[in-house]
């Protein structure tokens, strides 16, 4: 990668990512999404990526995120949706508007939870989906969109 001008990466996580850390720990781990977020910034460095990263609950602001990507010179988006996989097809449609592509990160394995969260309104539309590997599904991501961009 060209250091001088590094490929930009969206790192986006949804609804209740802000808990990492407190909530449901046994399923979730004890990172705390500050920490998660420095250390993917810190691989992605090593990788000649500049990685923005942000995080909201409200499905408007990762719509408009999305939206304002590619004005902001961003080649690749990692989302982690949160209980939006399941019933945002308003993040679908922003995915779709925008010629981005993007990979699906879910930090435990959704199919061996509750049915409902089985459905995902992202995945047919990602370039790939990670699921079920913990936080280190985050480094997963980026090496795969670092991949596919770099290849484009």
């Amino acid at each position: 990668m060209n250091q001088d001008n590094p490929k930009k990466i969206l790192l986006i996580n949804g609804v209740n990512l802000n808990l990492l850390g407190m909530r449901e720990p046994e399923i979730y781990g004890h990172t705390t999404l500050k920490m998660l977020e420095a250390n993917l910034i810190k691989h992605a460095k090593g990788l000649g990526i500049d990685l923005q990263a942000m995080q909201s609950n409200r499905e408007y602001e990762i719509v408009e995120t999305i939206h304002q990507a590619k004005d902001r010179g961003i080649e690749g988006i990692i989302i982690n949706p949160g209980a939006f996989t399941h019933t945002s097809v308003a993040i679908r449609d922003a995915f779709l508007g925008v010629d981005i592509p993007f990979v699906e990160i879910h930090i435990s394995n959704v199919y061996q939870r509750e049915s409902f969260r089985h459905t995902s309104y992202l995945s047919d539309i990602s370039k790939g989906v990670i699921v079920g590997c913990g936080l280190y599904g985050y480094e997963l991501a980026l090496l795969n969109i670092t991949n596919i961009i770099s290849n484009k």
